[in-house]
């Protein structure tokens, strides 16, 4: 079985959820008092898709203005990129498309992109309907899904999602994105904290 390190990159205005995504996925845990990314996070998580092991390499970027400079650092070479926003944050939902501009602009060109419209467990408080994100999200050829960090919607989902699109490794190897030969099993979590 062989391995493909897919590097993605998490970006979006800062208290969308990103950490709390990233901490769900890898984690399977929610902090409701997670305090905001400084620079940027890294952690990893390995899973079997079909008959190859995808190892995620994810940079959770912080979301302040003033660390926004940094992300083409973290996008630079990305498989994926999941841009985040909260459901009940218009305006997040507005800076996701400039996310979404810069990364046409600057990130790699065949770019994996999810649209994560998260904290759906507050569908109360709700200012961005689904079908807007949605119509959205299909209008530049992106994945969409909705997503609570909090109670476990949709999380594992959304990076089953990235697998479907990143593009199949041909018999040479050759795909655009990382692929190696298993040697020694992986661990299935590592985690490391970064900060700039």
């Amino acid at each position: 079985m062989s391995l493909r390190e897919l590097k993605v990159c998490l970006l979006g205005d800062t208290g969308v959820g990103k950490s709390s995504i990233v901490w769900r996925f890898v984690e399977d845990s929610f902090d409701p008092n997670i305090n905001p990314t400084i620079g940027a996070s890294f952690m990893t998580k390995t899973v079997q898709y079909h008959n190859e092991l995808h190892k995620f390499l994810i940079w959770d970027t912080a979301g302040q203005e003033r660390f926004r400079a940094l992300a083409p650092m973290y996008y630079r070479g990305s498989a994926a990129a999941i841009i985040v926003f909260d459901i009940t944050k218009e305006e997040s939902f507005q800076t996701l498309k400039n996310w979404v501009k810069e990364l046409r602009q600057h990130g790699p060109p065949n770019i994996v992109v999810a649209i994560a419209g998260n904290k759906c467990d507050l569908s109360d408080a709700r200012e961005v309907s689904e079908k807007d994100a949605k119509d959205y999200a299909d209008s530049i050829h992106a994945i969409f899904v909705e997503t609570s960090a909090k109670n476990a919607i949709n999380i594992n989902e959304l990076f089953i999602e990235i697998s479907q699109r990143i593009p199949v490794l041909d018999m040479g190897g050759s795909s655009g994105v990382r692929g190696l030969k298993l040697r020694r099993e992986p661990s299935d979590v590592t985690r490391e904290r970064t900060c700039c």
